[in-house]
């Protein structure tokens, strides 16, 4: 099938009734293989290399496509894990659930963007994390610190935007690869451009798996089993000279089962599938959940006793208006909408919700004259969250987590340059903040705010290799989900406290300093973060999950220093080094201990037809007590924790290689080798199950601090047509 025939069918799929006027096209024939090639540059693009659209102004780091392919990263996390000031942290041996945490600060703290718009709900940051594909994406822009994007002040932390491809030209792309522990990925991506380049269609669909790890062989896993299946089209349209639509849906589907390995055998049998082990829920706790009350050996409780089981359907969709008034004047109006469903299982309590967003966002950029750019605009998002528990409704005092979350916002934003050597970004933000709880057994409105969150950019050439860039900003966040701990949720069976009437505040400071040379890059930073009215989550001494706030203030601070290294064209080194400080108060709200140091070495050598990239992240060891980490491995037969068996709270620094690669056939077909975690270290398999019993003898799963999921080799093709 030709590339033209290709793009006239995607765009029937993705725009019947598209006009077919056209702006600017450039048309280039492949005499060789006498297939047509078509080149667009659109309205967006030609505002954004004009400098009318994009502030470049802030220290953000790009991870672009090659990076991402050449880790083999299958999702966002994998795909910015180990990037400068990134942490993504496994905070359930059970259930999987990552945070992505920016500049030492907490998950809950980052905002996702997709193209510059929020489509992530308040609870979607918790599940399907691992879900959202790198299958078309171009680049995933990461910017740290509070205030970073003018339409995200949540994002206390920073702003991870991942950018969806343009197309330039016709094609489609397939992607197979399997491996060890049941990996499996299998990627499309169909790029269109109609025949008069005003048209451009993408379409992606991705499914990936993998099955549970347990290294420890108790018959627990210590990472789960995770399916993913995602679908995402996008188009992209231009009317005339001066107005550019853009439409992006999306669905995402992904499972998530830990707990009892499936195909071994427990109290109630043998656990022969998901819904097996679902179904024979009775209600009733086993005496005893490990051999001789040691989380170490054979767990001979229930299935269900262990199980931790999450569906996440996510909905999106989004759309854009850019129109150019003249050569001072752009407006682009958007929305967008995201609908978060859960169905969930946590060890015999159900939990079920729906997340829904809109978000409207109206933004004018105005050239004042040859050194001021305007950016003014107003935006509203509103959310509605709704939960349900069989288990939990059947308690008269059951209080349930649902809420509803309103933020009419106005920001102006004035971007001058200053001299031919200094460029300054002034920014204000302006927002009335409501967030409700709205159980009737829950009465009056938590929060009611007016908030002023300004921010300030700095960026100074000192020569042609020397650039120091400067930011401080404030922002705010609603701390409003109990998922807050991965484990807010698993003693819900008596409801929720919700003792919060703040909103999170945060000022942040960020420098850096980047040398550009021809073969050597450089850039080191410093961030300082502190935060106010910090969420924390306790319970009640009935065991009640209750959600409330720090009354001291929390700081971080970060620091790192990357190089890079062109030793010839063809083989780079890159290696960063970081360090992250934490006051007391902060220590104290983490549920799992962050990185405190981390060195990452990567290199990137092409030799004829082949790609070998690798990739070494060495972790200092920490002091686990610092962060509250107090645990037991065994106890006795009246459920009392064994002294003797008290957990170390030393965690010991170890490194994770990764390698990759990859052979190009012919200009279509590639096929590919690689390795994750090449020298299999698990904290389970080499240190300590994450199993544990505290102080008071209960059971719990998050002794975590080293890597969960050890080797995993691959082998995948890659066509290009």
């Amino acid at each position: 099938m030709k590339k033209t025939q290709i793009a006239s069918l995607i765009i029937a799929l993705l725009a019947p009734t598209a006009a077919t006027t056209a702006f600017a096209e450039e048309t280039k024939e492949n005499q060789a293989e006498n297939i047509e090639r078509i080149s667009v540059t659109g309205v967006r693009q030609r505002l954004q290399q004009a400098g009318a659209l994009a502030n470049t102004i802030t220290k953000t780091e790009v991870i672009g496509a090659d990076l991402i392919e050449s880790k083999n990263a299958v999702n966002l996390t994998e795909a910015i894990d180990s990037s400068p000031g990134v942490k993504v942290s496994n905070e359930c041996s059970m259930c999987g659930v990552k945070r992505i945490m920016l500049n030492g600060m907490k998950g809950e703290q980052t905002t996702i963007l997709v193209d510059g718009l929020p489509v992530h709900t308040m609870i979607s940051g918790y599940y399907a994390v691992d879900a959202i594909p790198t299958t078309g994406v171009s680049q995933i822009e990461v910017a740290r610190g509070a205030g970073a994007s003018l339409i995200a002040p949540e994002a206390i932390g920073g702003t991870i935007n991942i950018i969806t491809s343009e197309p330039v030209e016709n094609g489609v792309e397939v992607d197979l690869s399997v491996g060890q522990e049941g990996y499996k990925k299998m990627s499309f991506l169909g790029y269109g451009v109609s025949e008069d380049g005003m048209t451009r269609a993408t379409l992606i669909a991705q499914y990936d798996d993998r099955d549970q790890v347990d290294n420890d062989n108790n018959k627990v896993n210590e990472a789960p089993s995770q399916e993913n299946r995602s679908m995402t089209a996008r188009i992209s349209h231009d009317i005339g000279d001066y107005d550019n639509l853009v439409l992006r849906v999306s669905n995402i589907r992904s499972e998530i089962f830990g707990g009892p390995m499936l195909g071994s055998t427990f109290a109630d049998g043998v656990a022969q599938s998901k819904g097996g082990v679902l179904g024979a829920y009775d209600g009733k706790a086993s005496d005893q959940l490990f051999k001789d009350g040691d989380v170490r050996k054979d767990f001979i409780g229930k299935a269900w006793e262990t199980t931790e089981w999450i569906e996440t359907i996510r909905n999106e969709a989004s759309l854009s208006w850019l129109h150019d008034f003249d050569d001072d004047l752009n407006m682009t109006l958007a929305m967008s909408y995201a609908d978060h469903e859960q169905d969930s299982f946590y060890e015999g309590f159900d939990y079920a919700a729906e997340d829904t967003m809109m978000f409207y966002d109206a933004r004018f950029n105005y050239v004042l004259n040859d050194d001021h750019l305007l950016t003014f605009g107003a935006d509203f998002r509103t959310e509605e969250m709704r939960s349900h528990s069989n288990a939990g409704s059947s308690n008269t005092k059951y209080v349930s987590d649902s809420f509803d979350y309103d933020v009419l916002g106005m920001y102006l934003q004035d971007t001058w340059q200053a001299t031919d050597e200094l460029e300054v970004s002034l920014a204000l933000r302006f927002d009335q903040v409501e967030a409700d709880f709205v159980d009737p057994k829950k009465p009056g409105t938590e929060l009611d705010e007016s908030i002023l969150s300004p921010r300030l950019d700095m960026r100074y050439r000192h020569n042609d290799e020397w650039t120091s860039r400067f930011s401080a900003g404030r922002g705010f966040r609603a701390p409003l989900a109990f998922f807050e701990t991965d484990h807010g949720i698993l003693d819900a069976s008596l409801g929720f406290i919700i003792d919060i009437d703040s909103l999170e505040r945060s000022n942040s400071v960020n420098y850096a300093l980047s040398y550009a040379g021809d073969r050597l890059t450089t850039t080191a930073s410093i961030a300082w973060t502190e935060v106010e009215n910090m969420a924390t989550l306790t319970e009640t001494a009935d065991g009640v999950p209750k959600l409330t706030q720090l009354e001291e203030k929390a700081s971080v601070i970060a620091t790192d220093i990357a190089f890079g290294y062109s030793f010839t064209d063809d083989f780079t080194l890159n290696v960063t080094a970081e360090h992250f400080e934490y006051d007391s108060v902060f220590r104290s709200s983490y549920a799992i201990a962050p990185v405190e140091d981390r060195i990452t070495i990567s290199t990137d050598w092409d030799i004829d037809r082949w790609e070998i990239f690798t990739n070494l992240v060495w972790y200092g060891s920490r002091d686990l007590s610092k962060y509250g980490y107090e645990g037991y491995n065994q106890v006795d037969s009246n459920g009392a924790v064994i002294t003797s068996s008290k957990k170390s709270t030393d965690a010991p620094s170890y490194f994770t290689f990764d390698m990759r690669a990859n052979y190009e056939i012919n200009e279509n077909f590639s096929a590919y080798i690689g390795v994750a975690n090449l020298f299999d270290y698990t904290q389970a398999g080499d240190e300590d199950t994450p199993l544990f019993f505290d102080a008071s003898g209960a059971f719990d799963v998050g002794y975590i601090y080293g890597p969960l999921r050890g080797r995993e080799a691959y082998v995948g093709i890659k066509a290009v047509f």
